[in-house]
This record gives C-alpha cells, structure tokens and sequence, in this order.
C-alpha cells in the first residue's frame, strides 16, 4: 500500500494521526517518499505509481477511483486558498482552486497552501479568500480535495472512518516543528486548523455537486 501525501498544514491533524497508527512502517515510510503538492499527487494516483492519496476534488470523479467520505473541507473562510487581484496567474499545485476561482469570476494571482496562508497572515486586505467568497454566495462549505483510492479499499475506508471521528491532539514538537519551518506561529497554525473539517457528508456532497456542475458549464 503506497500513500500520496501533501505535506501542507491543513492535513497536519491527519499525518499526526496516521504516525500514532498501528500501520506497517512500510506504509508509514512511504509518506515520507511519496510527498507532493495536489496536482503531483493527482497525476500519480491516475497514474497507479499510487494507491491513495487526499486528491483535489475537481479530479475526483475519475471512473477508476473510490471516492471516500473524508478530504478537506472548508466550513466557510479557510485563508489558504487566496487570490491576490491583479495579473492572472493560477497556481499549478491545485486545479480545484483554479477552477474555482473562474466559477467566481475572482481574477487574479492564485495562491494556495502554507505559502498562501503566510501571505494572508501578514496582509489580509490583498488578498481574497475563494472559500469565503464560495460560502457567502452559495451558503454551502467547500471541498477543495478528497480521499480517493484505486485499491485496498476496504482498509482506506475504515482508516478514514477512524481519523475523523477522532479529535486529534497536536504533540508540542510537531506543531513547533511546522511553525518554524513555515514561518508561521504556533497559535495561527491552530486557529487555521479551526477552519478546516475532513467529514464529507450529505451538505459537503451537495457542495461538491454544485461546483463541478458550475465547472462544466
């Protein structure tokens, strides 16, 4: 079994959980070698050099994954998914933050990820935040990737089930370890992580629903 992983702080409560695991030390090693940002880690699950991996939610619906009801979820601003207004340019790490920012019709500069949230924390009047923009237009939270899986089903499945109704504590030395090597506070990795649910259920699936029939039109 081989694990994409993005190695952002929004999935932090996921890998921390996954390392407190019983799992083999092969499946824990490979998180490690299998590191990517989303658009690597979408490319590769396509492409079987993975069996698994929290995908961006626009390329989700391919026929060959099992789509699991876990990903990370927006409840309503998230911080790191931003347009900065000027000179379009997308972001190649994600395709489901470009795209939606063209159903919003936001131009800009994309940023996403730990890089986008520093930027917020310093200036927040530059930038838009797309999950924000999505919520107070639709009401509805955001699903900007979720779980897929092309084997092992099973056993993704019940992982997935165990992680989220867990509330998962941050050791010091992880969370101090991130805070240093991203350049953002202790206090603003915890609050971010306030924004963010891993739980895709009925509400998050008619979110996912209604976006990607706004990106076929």
């Amino acid at each position: 079994m081989i694990f994409g992983k993005i190695d952002y702080i929004n999935l932090l409560p996921f890998h921390v959980f996954l390392k407190r695991s019983a799992l083999s030390n092969a499946f824990k090693q490979s998180l490690e070698y299998k590191k990517g940002v989303p658009s690597v880690l979408n490319h590769k699950l396509k492409r079987r050099q993975i069996d698994a991996a929290v995908i961006s939610s626009i390329t989700s619906t391919h026929p060959m994954y099992h789509r699991l009801d876990m990903g990370i979820v927006a409840k309503k601003e998230v911080k790191s998914v931003l347009v900065k207004r000027g000179k379009c340019t997308l972001d190649p790490a994600s395709a489901s933050s470009n795209a939606l920012a063209n159903v919003l019709h936001v131009k800009g500069e994309v940023l996403i990820g730990d890089r986008a949230l520093k930027a917020y924390l310093q200036d927040p009047s530059a930038y838009v935040d797309l999950a924000k923009t999505w919520n107070a237009r639709t009401g509805l939270p955001f699903v900007f990737a979720r779980l897929c899986v092309t084997k092992d089903t099973a056993f993704y499945r019940r992982l997935a089930a165990r992680f989220v109704n867990q509330n998962v504590r941050i050791p010091r030395y992880i969370l101090n370890q991130y805070a240093k090597e991203r350049g953002i506070s202790e206090k603003d990795i915890l609050d971010y992580l306030t924004l963010i649910s891993y739980r895709i259920e009925t509400k998050e699936k008619r979110a996912l629903k209604r976006f990607l029939g706004l990106v076929k039109k």
